[in-house]
């Protein structure tokens, strides 16, 4: 495995196998690695002939300054990790690498990125958009792997490659969770341990809600999953909405969902942790 710290070199890399015909995934990540990321990594290796994995905390995309400072750091037990995979190039900028000049651009992504996520971090979806548009532009890649867990995100990115006119395939893939239903993350490192045991309660009650939907309208189905995961300690809904799966829009009514299906997004605080799930209703009416 190559690892990679300066941009001229990416270039070159990524160029030369081009050259020779070959196929090239992206699977864009702020380290700090576990098994989801692992997961996309492998995704990426079966659909191309060449894999870069980037690890970058990305200053812009963070509202919060305490926030990017306790962001776990794990370079060295990344790179074990990317090595074992069966990575090809492990990118790992500087910041002053990506963002030789402040990058002031604004980008217009409407209405997928105004609520939940983009109404609670301000400026927030305009950083991603930022860095994975740079990362794009490095690597030109012909798919980028993201994981459901974001599942705005991948929204918005999809916006923004729109914007730019990228040429290449953006592929969600399925969220990974521990063996009692906690959504994998890199957050996750931070919960004592006595959080860590409730935090599967965000994970549970979105299951159980899935069956609640049948016989209860979208309003009841949103005030129960808040109030079950509330009745826990240490937790604390900052916002559960069900939403369209395309628009992000909010619903009111099961019946305003598109392709027959609403997803259910939530961001709740385990202690000072925050985590974010979500989860499909399918033909709920």
């Amino acid at each position: 495995m190559e690892i990679i710290r300066k941009v001229e070199h990416l270039r070159q890399f990524v160029a030369d196998a081009k050259a020779s015909g070959k196929k090239v995934g992206l699977v864009p990540t702020m380290g700090a690695l576990h098994a989801g990321h692992i997961s996309l990594v492998n995704r990426a290796r079966r659909e191309n002939d060449l894999v870069v994995v980037s690890v970058f905390v990305n200053p812009t995309q963070f509202n919060n300054a305490e926030d990017l400072a306790t962001y776990p750091r794990t370079e060295e037990a990344d790179c074990e990790k990317l090595q074992e995979a069966g990575v090809d190039v492990a990118f790992i900028p500087s910041v002053e690498e990506v963002y030789p000049e402040p990058d002031t651009r604004v980008f217009d992504l409407g209405e997928v990125a105004a609520v939940m996520e983009g109404a609670m971090r301000p400026g927030h979806f305009n950083g991603v958009a930022q860095v994975v548009s740079r990362l794009f532009d490095m690597v030109r890649p012909d798919r980028a792997y993201f994981g459901e867990k974001d599942f705005q995100q991948i929204a918005v990115i999809r916006r923004m490659v729109e914007i730019e006119g990228f040429d290449l395939e953006i592929v969600d893939c399925p969220i990974c969770r521990e063996p009692d239903g906690l959504a994998m993350s890199s957050r996750n490192t931070r919960l004592t341990p006595e959080q860590r045991k409730v935090a599967p309660v965000i994970h549970r009650a979105l299951e159980n809600s899935l069956a609640w939907a049948k016989d209860h309208t979208l309003d009841e189905t949103k005030r129960y999953v808040v109030s079950e995961i509330n009745s826990f300690p240490h937790m604390e809904v900052e916002y559960y909405e069900i939403v369209d799966p395309l628009t992000m829009q909010p619903l009111s009514d099961w019946s305003e969902a598109a392709n027959s299906y609403a997803v259910g997004c939530v961001t709740a605080y385990c202690g000072k942790v925050r985590l974010i799930d979500n989860i499909k209703y399918e033909s709920v009416n």
